[in-house]
């Protein structure tokens, strides 16, 4: 009787496990193309699963009844779904693209994954679908597609620049890979050129200080680009543009094995533009010629327990001048013909590696080596960095207490042929060697189940400055299902301070750097109100996004171009300095095939020293992004209008008797496209960029000043070393490239291929 109670148990067993399962395939909506690592969940078990090279799914082994199902992959929307299971059961899902969805996976805010939508701190999320709506050679042409974000270029003849978010300049923004601080202070661009955007899995924006998790240089904002996963990727992907200007830019991505332990992708991307252009007739080139490599390779390794190990390393070679159209390498640090000619090396390592214990301890670390031979006239600039970075973090959950706490260390060693790095007798070379260990805690407390109070705090010891402290407090409270959040910001931050690798393009041989004192740590508090909104049709639905911000810094570090037309002379503010504005998104989906987000900023950027208040030069007051783009299903074709719009700016002049308007004027870059797919993965797109063809020196007497004397020798001064009006120089200027606040690239039009196999 044992026995054949004992039989009939596991006969019972079985059928409540073995004999129920659930499967099925998920596909993209838009192609019907399969979705190769979605993630599906079952919520009351506890269990999921990832969708293999099919884009098919199977559970097996689970329980009879009734589950929450959620099905996502980063980009599209999360979707929840009831499901009886008995027996064999199968379920299809069919992914929509949502670029700037709700439910989209970040890690970025709070430095552990989560979705947007239960995120405390505000978000923006952009997947390369987004950029692809206006094609660009680099990541840092793509973020003038980005509402408060915007690309400036410095120089009119060498076209570096930086990325500006709500009006702060480029030093303020920390550009990540894959959440490590890869990108150095010598120049943004560097760091956003070249990446490859075949590996380019999403970019995350966050707006406002972050320096509790990230450190210094995140004290106006930080974009985090988030690489793919080998293991997910295409296994091919190419995308080959060209545009009437002559530029020419090659982006492939190939994914292969390594044995079944580890998988692997490989970018490659190369930008080519050799053509000089001079149609303002200035004698200097119009755009900056450039030959850029980068090679991009990121591994992926299968461990037990599914646990985290990769590693990603990029090299980096680019070659670019700008100047005097007869200019020629073997003119390059003369004093005859003007050029500035920068070669450019870097190489970085980036690595993630969750340690083998039963907690989730996670080493995260990157290198690197940035070399630069620059010259600026007959001005050399011959710069090498190393930025070494590590960090120990263990994710831990307490009940209601989500944390994490860290363990940074920073090393930092920068010497060039400046005074930067000069001795205190002059006559020797002082390299900066600066280390920065920390901590951090962050506790993410589930108040209720609509309601999370986010707190965190850090502490940095740096070598030359001591103490820094900066905490943190995010709150978020969601009604009618999470169809409204409201999220309050509150935190600190610092920024240590190497003038020279941030703003080296001062070095343009026309200015003195002059510091007139040892720079402090520049610090700020800001508090941020976030609201968003998903209103739910019956034709679709609308999403809104709007921010309010306050920044206000102390020992602020601003360049005063207007004390002496031949300096730039820095200084620690003697007062405050205020960034504050709102800014909105909005973002239309139907069900017929419109699309629309757009977006706009109205900010304000001052500094108040003894007591008089003045504009940072530099800054708009409005800005504003637009995407519009319409599908005709049928012929697999879509049209997309993409646009930006610039408020006046304050722009750095030469004296009183400087002809040229010390303000821009509005102005806007306009494009459209149309893209052509086809079944066996091809897409052909192209169209006109800078559709009404804005050019920034129309209606002005020059652009760059005496453009005929770039080394002023036709130039008088006085015994102050003040330029002085003589015949040949009526307006007593002297030469200065600084006079920049948008491309010199008219109308053009382009035509690119786009492949990817899965």
């Amino acid at each position: 009787m044992k026995h054949i109670f004992f039989l009939l148990l596991t006969v019972s067993s079985l059928s409540l496990f073995a004999q129920n399962s659930l499967s099925g395939k998920i596909t993209h909506a838009d192609n019907g193309e399969p979705v190769v690592g979605a993630t599906v969940f079952v919520a009351e078990l506890k269990v999921g699963t990832t969708t293999d090279a099919n884009g098919e799914y199977r559970l097996n082994k689970i329980p009879k009844g009734t589950y929450d199902v959620r099905v996502g992959f980063v980009g599209h929307t999360t979707q929840t779904e009831k499901i009886n299971v008995e027996g064999n059961v199968q379920r299809n899902f069919s992914m929509v693209n949502a670029s700037n969805a709700l439910e989209e996976v970040v890690v970025t805010g709070t430095m552990k994954e989560t979705s947007k939508l239960e995120s405390p701190v505000p978000i923006e999320i952009y997947t390369p679908k987004f950029f692809q709506k206006n094609p660009t050679p680099s990541l840092f042409d793509a973020m003038q597609n980005i509402n408060g974000v915007r690309p400036q270029l410095n120089c009119n003849v060498c076209n570096t620049g930086d990325i500006h978010i709500n009006g702060l300049e480029g030093p303020y923004t920390m550009v990540l890979i894959d959440g490590m601080p890869i990108v150095s202070s010598l120049a943004t661009v560097y760091g956003l050129s070249g990446i490859p955007n075949s590996l380019v899995e999403r970019i995350e924006v966050v707006k406002g200080p972050a320096a509790t998790l990230y450190g210094s240089e995140a004290m106006g904002g930080l974009i985090n680009i988030i690489t793919k996963n080998p293991s997910k990727a295409p296994i091919v992907s190419a995308d080959v543009m060209a545009t009437s200007w002559k530029e020419y830019n090659a982006d492939i991505g190939i994914k292969y094995r390594l044995g079944d332990k580890a998988n692997a992708l490989v970018g490659v991307n190369y930008f080519n533009y050799m053509n000089p252009i001079d149609k303002n007739n200035d004698g200097f080139t119009d755009m900056t010629l450039q030959n850029r490599i980068s090679i991009f390779n990121k591994w992926s390794f299968n461990r037990a327990q599914n646990r985290v190990a990769s590693v990603a390393a990029r090299l980096f070679y680019e070659d670019r001048w700008g100047g005097q159209m007869n200019w020629t390498p073997a003119f390059r640090g003369g004093d005859e013909v003007y050029g500035e000619s920068i070669y450019t090396k870097r190489a970085e390592v980036i690595g993630n590696y969750q340690l083998p214990v039963k907690e989730r301890i996670m080493l995260q670390y990157s290198y690197n080596y940035h070399n630069q031979n620059s010259v600026y006239g007959n001005v050399p600039y011959l710069a090498t960095q190393q930025i070494g970075f590590a960090q120990l973090t263990w994710d831990k959950t307490f009940g209601k207490h989500s944390m994490l706490f860290g363990v940074p260390l920073r090393y930092t060693f920068y010497d060039d042929n400046t005074p930067a790095t000069a001795s205190d007798d002059g006559k020797t070379n002082k390299p900066d060697n600066i280390y920065l260990p920390g901590v951090f805690v962050q506790d993410e407390i589930t108040l209720a189940p609509n309601q999370k109070l986010l707190l965190g705090v850090r502490y940095d010891y740096n070598s030359r400055h001591g103490n820094i402290f900066t905490p943190r407090a995010s709150y978020k409270i969601s009604f009618n299902e999470s169809r409204d959040i409201l999220r309050l910001n509150f935190g600190t931050g610092y920024r240590v301070v190497n003038l020279f690798t941030e703003d080296h393009a001062a070095l343009s041989g026309s200015r003195q750097v002059v510091v007139k004192e040892e720079l402090k740590p520049e610090q700020s508090w800001n508090v941020n109100l976030n609201y968003v909104k998903k209103i739910v049709l019956a034709s679709g639905f609308i999403g809104l996004d709007a921010s309010a911000f306050y920044t206000r810094f102390s020992n602020r570090i601003l360049p005063d171009y207007d004390t002496n037309p031949n300096q730039i002379i820095y200084d620690n503010l003697r007062g405050y300095s205020v960034s504050k504005g709102v800014s909105m998104n909005v973002d239309f989906n139907f069900s017929f095939p419109l699309k629309v987000l757009a977006g706009a900023t109205f900010m304000n950027v001052d500094f108040t020293e003894d007591g008089i208040t003045q504009r940072q030069i530099l800054t708009e007051r409005v800005t504003g992004t637009w995407g519009v783009t319409y599908d005709f299903p049928r012929a697999k074709m879509s049209l997309d209008y993409t646009g930006s719009a610039y408020g006046s700016m304050l722009l750095p002049t030469l004296g009183e008797l400087d002809p040229r308007p010390g303000e821009s004027p509005l102005w806007s870059l306009q494009n459209i496209q149309v893209t052509k797919k086809f079944d066996s993965g091809l897409e052909i797109y192209g169209g006109v960029k800078n559709l009404f063809d804005f050019l920034p020196y129309r209606n002005i007497p020059f652009l760059i000043a005496r453009a005929n004397d770039p080394f002023d020798k036709n130039v008088q001064f006085n015994p102050d070393g003040q330029p002085i009006a003589s015949p040949g120089n009526p307006n007593a200027l002297t030469f200065d490239p600084t006079y920049m606040y948008a491309p010199m690239q008219g109308r053009r039009t382009f035509l690119g291929l786009r492949y990817v196999l899965r």
